[in-house]
């Protein structure tokens, strides 16, 4: 295994002169969310030092140091993710992204921002409307960056019209482990010049690269939306309707699904008892969130009455329609708020991000649920029905974390070996972090895997960028003797 080095008085000088005294923090100082991510369970590593970077030359000459000494290195966005992928496992130093929040053009003509990787989802989304244009990725944490969106490729609601978010990356700014700056991509929507490492970049988790900036393709606005409800008596039901709804060549923005027990968790957490518990006398077990577009107001309603024949066709308990401005914004808000209303009310909770054909989510579900009873954990379910993508969380209020974790890698290791059963993949858009390591490489095989552990040495020979992650052992953990 590689030997990393210390931040030593000196070379914590030489990285205090680059981004001055006000961004860079040891001890004390260092915010302790840098040790973590939002998912707790996969652990809590303090770093030597902090740098909150605000520029690519900065990037450079810092990446340029540590590869020198060989210290280890974690970028971080916003600390969002749910993998562990921000972990600074072998301490070292965090290069926080935080303060690279500038948007800084549009090019109107051919449909494109530029931007610096801290700027917000949120903030984007809100300018680009500003200008009249849309960005379409759409991950349920809108605090996250534009860049750990990127790096872990991740889709959002509406993939399953736009697609995930490497489709509308058109050009980066990328500081290797070395300090040399690479430029990758043009803002152009056509390529086929050789092999991709724009593409190989989307996706990579910090591991090969740090990102600075990006170009990225944006659409005209839709001119008119609509969010529609199916309520049905049982999530199964509700499930099977999906791929009627895309037959019916409605092209809808999203299609979301959720549980019964997650709905009561949201109205608990927030308040808001937007999606129905019962309705018509009857419970509601399962419900559909739909968003049709259209270019013209009689194109969404003739969409709205196709969606309806789907939903009675289905045995859906009704077709509600989300027609108003703060109607809409409070079902969003709400189905934004699931895995923080998750959290409200669990002690403890692991998460699979998994995607499975659409024809084989209700079976999944099932399968999920049954193989969590049998550990004696709770699981909650909600996702993106329309592409398959499943977000399953393992849950206990009365475990100790020594017997949550070994139950859960049970649960984790039937379930995922299942939804390679059938023609899944091991995460949808949540990444790999350090967290999915093993599952990751039962799901590719040991040759995949292997290259993908040969391509991290090529970028990164003395192995500095956010160890530990992806396709990468650290010292301390199982595997140390195998190829990556």
């Amino acid at each position: 295994m590689e030997r990393y080095g210390k931040l030593s008085p000196e070379l914590m000088e030489e990285l205090r002169a680059i981004v001055g005294k006000e961004r860079f923090f040891t001890g004390e100082d260092i915010d302790p969310n840098y040790s973590h991510d939002e998912m707790p369970i996969y652990g809590s590593h303090m770093p030597e030092a902090v740098c909150e970077v605000e520029s690519t030359r900065e990037v450079s000459e810092i990446l340029k140091l540590c590869n020198e000494h060989r210290i280890p290195v974690t970028p971080r966005g916003a600390g969002t993710g749910l993998v562990g992928g921000a972990v600074p496992l072998l301490g070292g130093l965090v290069i926080s992204t935080v303060r690279m929040n500038k948007i800084l053009d549009y090019d109107m003509k051919n449909l494109c921002v530029r931007t610096q990787v801290g700027v917000l989802l949120q903030d984007l989304a809100a300018d680009a409307a500003a200008h009249g244009l849309f960005y379409p990725p759409d991950p349920g944490e809108k605090t996250a960056t534009v860049g750990g969106n990127v790096a872990t490729n991740a889709g959002g609601m509406r993939a399953v019209k736009y697609g995930v978010t490497r489709d509308y990356v058109l050009a980066m700014t990328v500081v290797l482990p070395t300090g040399e700056i690479l430029e990758l991509g043009k803002a152009v929507c056509k390529s086929s010049s050789g092999y991709s490492l724009l593409q190989l970049m989307c996706g990579s988790e910090g591991t090969l690269g740090m990102i600075t900036e990006l170009t990225l393709k944006l659409v005209p606005a839709p001119p008119h939306d609509v969010s529609l409800l199916m309520p049905f008596e049982n999530l199964a039901d509700a499930i099977a309707s999906v791929p009627e709804i895309k037959l019916a060549k409605l092209d809808p923005q999203s299609i979301e699904f959720m549980d019964a027990d997650i709905v009561r968790s949201s109205a608990a957490f927030t308040g808001n008892s937007i999606f129905p518990q019962k309705l018509e006398g009857r419970e509601v077990g399962g419900c559909i969130l739909v968003t049709l577009v259209g270019n013209s107001e009689d194109e969404l309603y003739e969409k709205m009455d196709r969606l309806n024949e789907v939903a009675e066709k289905a045995g859906a308990i009704d077709l509600l329609v989300i027609d108003t401005p703060n109607l809409k914004k409070a079902v969003w808000s709400a189905r934004s708020s699931f895995l923080t209303a998750i959290e409200a009310d669990t002690k403890l909770v692991d998460e699979l991000d998994v995607v499975v054909p659409v024809d084989k989510i209700a079976e999944f579900l099932v399968y999920t649920r049954q193989v969590g009873e049998e550990q004696g954990l709770y699981v909650r379910n909600f996702g993106h029905a329309g592409d398959g993508n499943l977000h399953i969380y393992c849950c206990s209020n009365t475990m100790t974390e020594e017997e949550f974790i070994p139950r859960v890698k049970a649960v984790m290791d039937k379930c995922y070996s299942k939804c390679a059963q059938f023609g899944g993949q091991v995460s949808g858009e949540h990444a790999i972090g350090h967290a999915k390591k093993e599952y990751l490489r039962e799901s590719v095989g040991d040759t995949a895997f292997r290259l993908m552990a040969q391509i991290k040495k090529v970028f990164d020979p003395n192995m500095i960028l956010n160890p530990g992650k992806v396709c990468t052992y650290t010292e301390t953990e199982k595997g140390e003797d195998k190829d990556a």
